[in-house]
């Protein structure tokens, strides 16, 4: 859970441990290998080399005894179909991976992913459509429960090539001189941002000169062509950080964090839906970019 957060005290909340508990796990993980497996920084922890060869191998052994489980059970091939929801961000950066390890343990079966923002997928769930979503940031909405699964943080762009004065960005009051690119209105990274920027006193939304894309790969192209500031997903920006296509602007009086969430109908969830659930909170993902 430190490797799927990066954070100590991120992971201690999901986990209902004390900060303390969880260090002291990490420690002791860290002796009985030997070496040291995670790197701290000014924002958290990251994986080093020996930490995301131990993941790798920590995740096939979940995978290998989800496998015999089911096998043991007679579900090697239980059929049916996997139908779950996701808002933008996370069907392309989340769940992808959670996809591909749940369909190595559980062959057969087909899947539907719909894809929409988080208003849709919240309305989705409640009205039945769908019987399990992922979603971003602060929401709410009757006849479904939320349970808090990834942690995240929204984090300032600007394109490699991109205008000086986008270039020199260090402070939130410079955000009022240059444009922003925004998500539509309904998005959950929309709420987030509009909340942190009038918090900080910068914004309450968009103004003339900014933009509003459908998406987070339109908004990567926009700010990749100097047309202004983003804040995307850190789960987004893995390859184009380390390709040096985009960089991150310091904004050290800034920081925009939310959670990803798991959008639950009030009953308990059952079938495929319960099973690939079940899967996920075992088996996280990890952030190992940049």
């Amino acid at each position: 859970m430190v490797a799927t957060t990066g954070q100590v005290s991120a992971a201690s909340r999901l986990l209902h441990l004390s900060q303390p508990a969880v260090t002291a796990q990490v420690r002791q993980l860290e002796r009985e290998c030997g070496r040291p497996l995670l790197v701290r920084t000014a924002r958290g922890v990251r994986l080093n080399d020996a930490g995301r060869m131990l993941l790798e191998y920590a995740q096939r052994l979940h995978h290998l005894m989800e496998e015999a489980s089911a096998a043991m059970a007679g579900e090697e091939s239980p059929g049916g179909e996997l139908v779950l929801a996701a808002s933008t961000t996370l069907a392309s950066y989340v769940v992808p991976s959670l996809l591909a390890s749940f369909l190595r343990a559980h062959r057969g079966i087909q899947v539907r992913l719909e894809v929409g923002n988080t208003e849709q997928v919240l309305a989705w769930v409640g009205e039945e459509r769908v019987p399990l979503g992922l979603v971003e940031g602060h929401a709410r909405a009757a006849g479904i429960r939320l349970e808090r699964y990834l942690e995240d943080e929204l984090v300032p762009v600007a394109g490699a090539r991109a205008p000086a004065e986008i270039q020199r960005v260090r402070t939130v009051e410079d955000l009022h001189a240059v444009p922003l690119l925004w998500r539509e209105s309904g998005s959950g990274t929309r709420a987030v941002l509009e909340r942190a920027l009038k918090k900080a006193g910068v914004r309450r939304g968009p103004q003339a000169g900014d933009l509003q894309l459908g998406s987070t790969e339109a908004i990567k192209g926009a700010v990749a062509a100097g047309l202004g500031v983003g804040f995307l997903s850190r789960w987004s920006l893995q390859d184009e950080l380390a390709s040096g296509r985009l960089r991150l602007l310091p904004i050290p009086d800034l920081r925009v964090e939310r959670a990803f969430s798991w959008v639950l109908p009030v009953d308990a969830l059952s079938g495929l839906a319960g099973r690939f659930l079940r899967h996920a909170r075992a088996a996280p993902p990890p952030l190992l970019g940049p």
